[in-house]
């Protein structure tokens, strides 16, 4: 997708952070955007802040763990624009966990925000974009933790973003027929209010507590890059139509050290056979 005027976009976790940078990025390129996100009083305070910008930006509450909440903010949005052409997948929660604190309710939340979260704007969306045959692009949030479990610890975050990667690869082999484009975002640490996710943690989740690699997590967050760095990225990636978008060239090395060792064992089973 190189032209992207005219084209409708529905981005969730759009009320803050690298949502809220992507609907911006979005809107000056000459889309209609909309806003989903779970935090009602924050996404009024987004579209009353746009006012008078001329960009067709709306907004709608959604709950990416809820599939009925998904579902709902999609007719939503074909309703307004009558057809999308850009999904992403954005909306993101970090709950700590470790080996001696194995919390079922927080892995339950976790993996129902960031993963089947995407799963369910897949299910909401896709059958739409095919339909209409205009092509589109898809972006999926993940993270260099999906990417790099070293640092993580035993965590779901990490378990989600990399369930995330692997579900985009795939994705994109089986969406190129249909003239969609997959990305799969894995930055490095930016300044958003994920450390802050639990303000949003739905009750049936229990009580949000917060771990010290949770603590430690933050002030990295809060020294990170800029949203909009992230956001120009994501749009040079669906113009070129690219499958990774990395944001951190420092974090190179660390990856390649996995990808030694990964390879360094296959050499091991090698000679093995020899």
């Amino acid at each position: 997708m190189r032209d992207l005027a005219g084209k409708a976009a529905f981005i969730t976790g759009g009320a803050s952070g690298i949502g809220l940078a992507l609907g911006r990025a979005f809107a000056e390129a000459g889309c209609r955007v909309m806003l989903a996100d779970i935090e009602q009083a924050a996404l009024q305070d987004v579209l009353r802040s746009l006012e008078g910008t001329g960009f067709d930006i709306r907004g709608v509450v959604c709950d990416v763990a809820d599939p009925a909440s998904v579902d709902a903010a999609a007719e939503t949005t074909i309703a307004a624009f009558g057809k999308v052409h850009i999904l992403c997948n954005n909306a993101g929660v970090a709950g700590g966990s470790g080996t001696d604190d194995i919390s079922l309710a927080s892995w339950r939340w976790v993996i129902d925000v960031n993963l089947l979260g995407v799963v369910h704007g897949l299910r909401a969306f896709m059958p739409h974009m095919r339909a209409h045959g205009e092509g589109g692009h898809i972006v999926n949030t993940a993270s260099m933790a999906g990417m790099l479990a070293a640092g993580m610890g035993f965590s779901p975050y990490a378990a989600s973003k990399f369930a995330v990667v692997a579900m985009s690869e795939g994705l994109a082999a089986e969406l190129k027929p249909h003239g969609i484009g997959v990305t799969v975002l894995c930055p490095g640490y930016v300044r958003t209010r994920i450390a802050e996710a639990g303000r949003n943690r739905q009750p049936q989740y229990g009580a949000h507590v917060t771990s010290p690699l949770g603590s430690r997590a933050a002030e990295l967050v809060n020294a990170g890059i800029d949203p909009q760095e992230v956001a120009a990225r994501v749009l040079a990636a669906i113009c070129n139509g690219e499958l990774y978008a990395f944001t951190h060239p420092e974090m190179r090395d660390l990856l390649e050290e996995r990808f030694h060792a990964i390879l360094a064992a296959y050499e091991k089973l090698d000679g093995a056979a020899q």
